[in-house]
């Protein structure tokens, strides 16, 4: 009796419609593939897909950015002026680059309070420094950074080593930090700074040649066009789906839009800031760090879950540390932003809304407080919701208590979002 080899099993067949529908799953979600086949109606079915799935990434930010510039730019014609767009963008950066580091401890799904005394109390160590005690202001600068790294990985080694909670920990840092500074500062409690050093002109120093705003806009846009285009070719040479080379014009056209009509506006004020390049390129560099490296997928590893990643091999107790100095190193330089912007290391450093705006820059750019999703990015559009919202209202002589009012409408809202998110990707499956 002949034996038919091409013959199946029920087993066999089932295995091959769980391939096939898999195949077909993967093809119905992958927004690469569906541009290639549909055009423009893969974006409409991918968008729709994405809705529903809870898949929202920055698009509720991105439109309350665009719903305050329409609501304050009708109450006030000067809220889109190049001096008031040149004045938040300088504003937003010493907050920006502590929230950088909060991002890094959120996607760990841990906090950091002490994020806003470190800051002061790192300002307050480089203007002793610099001014009591004569050293190079770059020096000082360097030493104030290091120290609130060394902070950092101090709260970092509490909580990964000993097993304290991370809230209490760094709750504990932010009163002890808070009295160092006042310590540091001494009887008359402020220290002014040069405003024509190196601390001072972080928020005063501007490239007035036009040419610097619009080739910093065409090396971030040039800049984007080559890392997405490199990488669609090397997705394309493993075989895996990539977005054609229209999509990914048709986003750096997009990004050219945005960044050349930004210099335009500088162009018609002082210049570029540079604190806005130096923000840009923590940024760019952190971001990097993040998504193209190993330590980056580690955090994110973490951030979904810690047992996983210690059976994975990752050194957890090391990648946490690490990621709580990182925290400490960015309220440090936000904190010399700070300091470069009133001229000053005083009492009032790191007090008041500055850990509450920091932390809900975060989180209401996109980060999520459950840990393992945010980009550092999200710090960016949350800190310019923030400090628009400050301006705005400014501009319109609102009171301060409304202002609060206000901010925290939009972090419980942001939040709110971000819950209802993740019920939405479990029940869609995707969590």
């Amino acid at each position: 009796m002949s034996i038919d080899k091409t013959s199946t099993t029920p087993q066999d067949e089932h295995e091959v419609l769980n391939t096939e529908a898999a195949a077909a799953a993967v093809t119905a979600v992958d927004p690469r593939l569906l541009v290639q086949e549909q055009g423009l109606a893969g974006y409409v079915t991918e968008f729709r897909r994405k809705i529903k799935a809870g898949e929202l990434g920055s698009l509720p930010v991105i439109l309350g950015l665009v719903a305050i510039c329409v609501i304050f730019q009708s109450l006030n014609s000067a809220f889109l002026s190049a001096q008031n767009i040149s004045d938040i963008t300088v504003t937003m950066v010493g907050t920006g680059m502590i929230s950088v580091g909060i991002v890094f401890v959120l996607l760990l799904g841990e906090i950091d309070l002490s994020v806003g005394s470190v800051s002061g109390a790192s300002s307050a160590i480089a203007a002793v420094l610099a001014v009591n005690q004569g050293w190079p202001e770059w020096a000082a600068v360097l030493f104030a950074i290091a120290a609130g790294a060394v902070i950092g990985a101090a709260h970092g080694f509490f909580f990964a080593v000993l097993g304290a909670p991370a809230f209490a920990v760094t709750l504990a840092g932010l009163l002890f930090w808070l009295g160092f500074m006042l310590q540091t500062l001494g009887e008359n409690g402020t220290i002014n700074l040069d405003s024509d050093g190196l601390i001072g002109k972080l928020t005063t120093y501007f490239f007035t040649d036009v040419a610097a705003a619009y080739g910093l806009a065409a090396v971030v846009t040039a800049l984007f066009f080559v890392t997405s285009f490199l990488s669609n070719r090397r997705r394309e040479a493993a075989g895996i789906p990539f977005r054609p080379l229209t999509d990914t014009v048709l986003r750096t056209v997009l990004l050219g839009v945005v960044s050349f009509a930004a210099a335009i506006m500088y162009n018609q004020y002082k210049g570029l800031p540079l604190a806005t390049v130096i923000f840009l390129v923590f940024l760019f560099a952190t971001d990097f760090l993040l998504r193209r490296t190993s330590y980056g997928r580690k955090i994110f590893a973490l951030g979904g879950s810690v047992e996983a990643s210690r059976r994975a091999g990752i050194n957890v107790t090391a990648v946490r540390i690490s990621v709580f100095a990182i925290s400490g190193g960015f309220a440090a330089i936000g904190g010399l932003f700070l300091a470069s912007k009133i001229a000053s290391a005083n009492q009032s450093a790191g007090t008041g809304d500055l850990l509450m705006n920091a932390i809900a820059a975060a989180v209401i750019g996109g980060t999520s407080l459950f840990g393992g999703r945010g980009r550092t990015w999200n710090a960016l559009l949350g800190v310019l919701v923030i400090v628009s919202i400050q301006y705005g209202l400014q501009l319109e002589s609102i009171a301060e208590p409304v202002k609060y009012m206000i901010t925290a409408g939009v972090l419980l809202t942001t939040v709110v979002i971000d819950s209802i998110t993740r019920k939405t990707q479990k029940t869609a499956g995707r969590a």
